[in-house]
């Protein structure tokens, strides 16, 4: 018998993804009664969008008690900058990409304090999850965070972002489908339990996206799709109460990429190639998969990338250990020879890794 869960269930109070919403930045905080307030910004980001959020702030009456740019993702840090944040704060902001979200989220945990997303970048889901990534003693770690309070997106800052960006919130969103795959093959192990709604919504997310039609990624509807559906995924892990709606084996082969490369590529961009590669090995929508990340540049993108064949082999045996609880495909041994037999046979994936006949 399925064990009933009768937790609360957070989603965001605030959720605008729209053109031109830094500049409403102040009106949206205001409604929801928060008027002092800390804010953290990425590298270069108050130079390019301060002047704005600041003024957009101070037309609603709202008070900046700090703020500054942040480039820190160590886990002591944070811990500090949290702890010595005023009194009378009673949200902090997160302006910028992963780092930086991730940093001022974990502080709003700590704290108790609603936390606000505003990504500079649609690169993953990290905008809109429940978790952080961080340095715990010197090594990259997902710590537990809090669902943001508030999620704001100006779709013309996203559309300003380097192409590399979307193609790994492209990535990053269509892994949804082998994440979806693996967390049913762990339930037909005994290994987990699939929480049907969150299912549903991490499907609808994911098969919403891949249907967007669109001539160019950097059209307003299939931005919003994007990012909508980006969103979408935080709120499938918050109701399961873990990643899995959205992070299965594909992501293994990511979290080891980072731990065996000096300098890994972007997340979502890891997480897309091993998406495919993981399809082929489910037997299980890799078509589809392949026409989406052909038809956005994807693949195009990834080819002019240096990769390396066999980091993606060391990276498929080391993936169980990533996340040993779990019973993904890649946990089994025939699955793991299969995926490392796809990365040298299959058509796309020579090319990404430049293989000759």
């Amino acid at each position: 018998m399925k064990k009933i869960n009768s937790n609360h269930i957070a989603i965001p109070n605030l959720l605008k993804i729209e053109s031109g919403a830094l500049e409403n930045i102040g009106i949206y905080l205001a409604d929801c009664q928060l008027t002092k307030v800390v804010i953290y910004f990425g590298n270069g980001l108050i130079d390019m969008f301060g002047s704005k959020v600041f003024a957009s702030l101070k037309q609603a009456d709202i008070e900046v008690l700090e703020y500054c740019e942040l480039d820190t993702v160590n886990i002591d840090d944070i811990i500090n900058l949290a702890f010595g944040l005023p009194n009378a704060t009673q949200a902090i902001l997160g302006i910028g990409g992963g780092k930086v979200i991730d940093a001022a989220k974990y502080a709003g945990f700590l704290r108790k304090l609603p936390f606000i997303s505003v990504p500079t970048s649609a690169s993953s889901d990290g905008f809109s999850s429940a978790s952080a990534s961080l340095l715990v003693n010197g090594r990259r770690n997902s710590v537990p965070a809090r669902l943001a309070y508030g999620i704001i997106v100006d779709t013309a800052v996203i559309k300003s972002a380097p192409d590399k960006f979307l193609y790994s919130g492209i990535g990053d969103m269509i892994s949804k489908i082998t994440a979806l795959y693996d967390w049913r093959f762990e339930e037909a192990h005994s290994a987990t339990e699939v929480n049907d709604f969150a299912l549903m919504i991490a499907k609808k997310a994911v098969n919403s996206f891949v249907r967007t039609p669109f001539a160019s990624i950097h059209e307003e509807l299939f931005l919003k799709e994007l990012l909508d559906s980006l969103a979408m995924s935080g709120i499938a892990n918050e109701i399961a109460g873990s990643s899995a709606p959205t992070s299965g084996s594909e992501h293994l082969i990511s979290h080891a990429l980072d731990k065996l490369l000096e300098t890994p590529q972007l997340h979502g961009i890891q997480v897309g190639i091993a998406t495919y590669l993981m399809s082929l090995v489910h037997n299980h929508r890799y078509q589809r998969i392949h026409t989406v990340l052909s038809k956005t540049g994807f693949w195009d993108y990834v080819c002019t990338l240096s990769l390396d064949v066999e980091d993606y082999k060391k990276a498929i045996d080391l993936a169980p250990s990533i996340k040993p609880s779990r019973h993904t495909y890649l946990h089994e041994e025939q699955y793991r020879e299969s995926a490392k037999k796809f990365l040298t046979e299959d058509e796309t994936l020579r090319k990404v890794f430049h293989l000759s006949n």
